[in-house]
Parts: C-alpha cells; structure tokens; sequence
C-alpha cells in the first residue's frame, strides 16, 4: 500500500505559478539566449511572486552501508517541494529528464518541472515529472 508524498499537493498547487513565471520571463526575454540568463531572471520572477527559491542544498549519499553527507547543485528548488530543471538547448534529451529524476529522488521532491526556454512558445518545452509513487493515494 503506497502513500502520497505528503509533499506532492503543495507541489502540484505551486506548478501553474511556476510555469506562469517562465512565461514572463519568455515573454521579456525571447529565445537564443544563454541559460544561465534565463536561470536568474526565472529565480527573480519566482521571488517577486513570493516563492522560496533554492540552487543548492545538501544532501545524504547512501551508498549499500556507505553514507555521506555532500553538497548538491542544481537548477531551482520552490518552496522545497518542486524542482526545476532550466534547459537552453536545441533539442531535449531523455538524458536531460533523467537527471532531474536523480535529483528528484536525491533530495526527496515528488515533482519536477524541465523548462527549454529555447524555444518559440515556452509551454512547448515544459515537461513534468513526478517521482514514481509520489501522487498515489493509499
């Protein structure tokens, strides 16, 4: 019997804003440009909209009865429930969604969002993702 992550409604709730944000930050900005551009402006517009944002946390390794503690990077963490991918690439790769699937599991976040901002309508390069299990009920 599998129990809903109790971190998946909140995070599911936070999803429209949050692409709503990265249609402004499309809008002002366009296609073309550097990723790390487009990261900041997204995180600025995230803030303004009074969201929690995040680049960096640590996190527990556990390797078979190994265990470490390391400092983990990656794109946005919104109110410590969702993670965001930011993409500025021609095509998305599957390997592209793997890695916010590790890092969705890594750090416990039941769903992610992957945004190509290289493209010309920003909602055709949005795609969510949700860790195995994380929105079933009972």
């Amino acid at each position: 019997m599998s129990v809903m992550h109790p971190l998946y409604q909140q995070a599911a709730e936070i999803t429209r804003d949050c692409i709503g944000a990265a249609i402004e930050v499309h809008k002002d900005k366009g296609p073309g440009l550097l990723e790390s551009i487009y990261e900041w402006c997204f995180c600025k517009e995230l803030e303004l909209r009074g969201c929690d944002v995040r680049t960096r946390k640590s996190v527990v390794i556990r390797y078979k009865n190994f265990k470490r503690e390391e400092p983990l990077k990656f794109d946005i963490l919104v109110n410590s429930c969702l993670l965001i991918e930011t993409k500025a690439v021609e095509k998305v790769h599957p390997i592209h969604k793997a890695q916010l699937l590790s890092y969705m599991k890594l750090l416990d976040i039941p769903l992610g969002l992957l945004i190509n901002f290289n493209v010309e309508k920003l909602t055709d390069g949005v795609s969510r993702l949700i860790l195995p299990q994380a929105n079933s009920p009972n």
